[in-house]
């Protein structure tokens, strides 16, 4: 009886208005579409309170797709149209699936760095090192800004962060400015980079660029960085902070994976520019040279430990037996466990959620409001902004889901925007979001937000830079 009564108010609420040329149903003045549109945005009001409600961010958006979708079945199936329903639900599914399992290999070979301990012989070096507040401030941002094209910015920002903590423990004020230029550079790092944020990689496989012409970005994303960070320099101390020995000893086969890692994505870039395949296809095959290398690890494992076990007893290095005695296999699947989940589950929810949106014609709305009644570069300005309050997915997934027609100057600056308009809050990136946590007490949003000026600026530079010097791009079209 329930279902019937649900159904029949669903019925009452949607009155399609148009045809798309598609075939599918205009929704976007019938209940049904406000509904939805109300169901996302408290959706995305949980998100943006994860952080006070302790609730992690894809509930409610897996929730929210679910119910939206839903909506959209039941009226299509009373207009007879549920294969068409089907077909876009599929095809945002598909869409959703090749980025997962891209994600899902390069998350797995970072952890995999990390496990074989790469980043903290990193971390540890720059400890030891002692060097000036000053040289760590530029020493961190620039490695940010060089890491991130490769590493995604979230993780790119937590190994300095780490750095940072260590060797300025409790100098409030300088941790604070550090990690705002951190999130700054990792962000415009990955701005022109296809593997640098989820945003670049979105539109590199969507097949809006080609690899290479993300970089093109790289002048305008390197200023994007040094303008608040000259700015901010000012105002460190030049003073040395007390030096911290640490040693850190890598395990077996951390550069060979990191080369595994390399080749990986040299493979997917062939696959996508010489055979036209999606690069999902290399990057699925780069992990199988890590399990192949992950397997000759775990067969060799007890001859090297012999060895090894042989030069510390002949040294009489206690410390260095008892490490060797809790030695584990290298496990490729453990890596994969340890991926993001929460974020690709979010990803996922996000995905499925716009393209019920824009199945129901509201992006179609967007896109008009948006690229005819305004014109590509303001509107393409405005969503960097807006990417500093909203997250940069849900941002890039609507402008590739509207398709507008954009030269590819025009593609490249929502890239550049999308990528570093979440730096001018620290809610705006996940890099940000991650240094609240990690430097908690230290790195704020008021903390952040004291700098957004000098940040705002990095961001207007940036894109005038690409104005000018990528000029001849903005005739360039698919």
């Amino acid at each position: 009886m329930l279902k019937y009564v649900v159904t029949a108010l669903l019925l009452a609420l949607a009155t399609p208005t148009a045809w798309a040329a598609t075939g599918s149903l205009d929704l976007t003045m019938t209940g049904v579409g406000f509904a939805a549109l109300v169901i996302f945005v408290v959706a995305y009001l949980l998100v943006i309170g994860e952080e006070h409600l302790q609730m992690r961010k894809s509930k409610p958006v897996l929730v929210a797709a679910g119910i939206i979708w839903i909506m959209i079945g039941i009226v299509y199936a009373q207009h007879d149209l549920s294969d068409v329903a089907e077909a876009s639900f599929r095809h945002n599914l598909l869409e959703f699936t090749e980025l997962l399992l891209f994600l899902l290999v390069a998350m797995t070979y970072i952890n995999a760095l990390e496990e074989r301990r790469l980043f903290d012989a990193l971390r540890a070096w720059m400890v030891r090192k002692g060097f000036t507040y000053k040289q760590l401030f530029w020493l961190t941002g620039i490695l940010a800004f060089v890491i991130s094209p490769f590493a995604d910015n979230l993780t790119t920002a937590l190994l300095m962060c780490a750095v940072v903590t260590k060797v300025a423990d409790g100098d409030k004020k300088f941790i604070a400015m550090t990690c705002v230029s951190i999130v700054v550079a990792a962000n415009a790092g990955g701005a022109f980079s296809p593997f640098g944020d989820i945003t670049t990689l979105m539109v590199w496989q969507a097949g809006m660029l080609k690899f290479h012409e993300f970089f093109a970005l790289f002048i305008p994303a390197l200023l994007n960085y040094l303008v608040p960070a000259i700015i901010m320099s000012f105002f460190i101390e030049n003073r040395k902070p007390q030096a911290v020995m640490e040693e850190v000893e890598l395990k077996r086969g951390a550069f060979r994976i990191t080369w595994l890692f390399l080749f990986t994505i040299l493979t997917a870039v062939a696959c996508h520019m010489w055979l036209g395949l999606p690069p999902v296809l290399g990057m699925m095959m780069g992990l199988g040279y890590l399990q192949f290398f992950g397997y000759f690890l775990r067969m060799s494992l007890p001859g090297s430990l012999a060895r090894k076990r042989a030069i510390a007893e002949k040294n009489g290095d206690q410390e260095r037996l008892k490490r060797l005695g809790s030695v584990v296999p290298f496990d490729v699947f453990s890596r994969v466990q340890r991926a993001e989940w929460d974020t690709l589950l979010f990803f996922y929810g996000i995905v499925i959620c716009v393209g019920g949106l824009g199945f129901m014609g509201y992006l179609s709305l967007l896109s008009h409001t948006l690229y005819v009644d305004w014109n590509p570069t303001s509107a393409n300005i405005f969503l960097g902004v807006l990417s500093s309050v909203i997250d940069n997915i849900p941002i890039m997934f609507a402008v590739l889901s509207m398709a507008p027609d954009m030269s590819h100057g025009q593609w490249l600056l929502i890239t550049l925007t999308a990528g570093t308009g979440g730096s001018l809050l620290s809610i705006g990136s996940a890099a940000g979001v991650a240094l609240m946590g990690q430097a908690r007490g230290y790195y704020t949003f008021m903390s952040h937000l004291k700098w957004t000026p000098a940040i705002a600026l990095g961001y207007i530079v940036s894109v005038i830079a690409h104005l000018w010097l990528n000029e001849a791009l903005f005739e360039v079209y698919l």
